[in-house]
């Protein structure tokens, strides 16, 4: 439909144009679909193409840690999803979160934040022991602050979006376990992201992981 059209119906509130975090959000869904269907369409005949397999279904969970100037982050991510090939992992995770920004001679403001949260990721592994992630977030952000100058202190809730991409090491066997250390930034510029220090810079996040398969295959 052209824009002009677009435009004029989100005018009347008949329609909404996307914003670009929306678009990031949803341009991640159609990518873990579409990957999803090709996985299925690329299976090998040992892995039963096409075939749900009870071996394939892991659980495990990630330790993140985040470390910076003046601010430390460290989290906890459970995690179960289904490889749908050899080179493919997608899932579901859930996110609890702590991060803490000291003042500086910038800002007197001192930070102490708990957030809880989850969302959708992927994993690539282009070669058996390398992979990339994509992983969107939700997170709900409960933040204490204080003024260090003036003694002046609060607590304020709010909710933010992420998009965390990255790269790392690992050793994965399908039906067995597997293992990860990933290096990830988040790429939404939201300043209330809990992956975001108080001046709106991205803090690397550094998660491992370990996990196992439901369904062990019997050698």
């Amino acid at each position: 439909m052209p824009e002009k059209y677009l435009t004029l119906l989100n005018k009347l509130g008949l329609y909404q144009i996307p914003t670009m975090k929306n678009r990031s959000l949803l341009l991640t869904g159609l990518m873990l679909i579409a990957l999803a269907g090709f996985g299925q369409n690329e299976a090998g005949p040992e892995e039963g193409k096409g075939k749900f397999k009870n071996e394939n279904i892991f659980i495990g969970t990630g330790l993140n840690l985040g470390i910076a100037n003046r601010s430390f982050n460290a989290g906890i991510n459970p995690e179960i999803g289904y490889s749908i090939t050899r080179w493919l992992d997608a899932g579901v995770a859930v996110n609890l979160n702590y991060f803490s920004q000291n003042a500086s001679d910038y800002s007197s403001i001192r930070y102490r934040n708990f957030n809880y949260g989850g969302g959708a990721f992927i994993r690539i592994w282009p070669v058996n022991f390398l992979h990339i992630q994509v992983q969107p977030e939700y997170n709900w952000i409960s933040s204490s602050q204080r003024d260090v100058l003036t003694g002046q202190s609060g607590t304020f809730n709010y909710h933010a979006q992420s998009l965390l991409l990255g790269i790392g090491y690992g050793s994965r066997q399908i039906g067995n376990h597997y293992s990860y250390f990933t290096l990830m930034i988040d790429v939404l510029q939201n300043f209330n992201s809990p992956y975001r220090d108080q001046y709106n810079d991205p803090l690397p996040v550094f998660r491992a992981g370990i996990g196992f398969y439901l369904k062990p295959r019997h050698r």
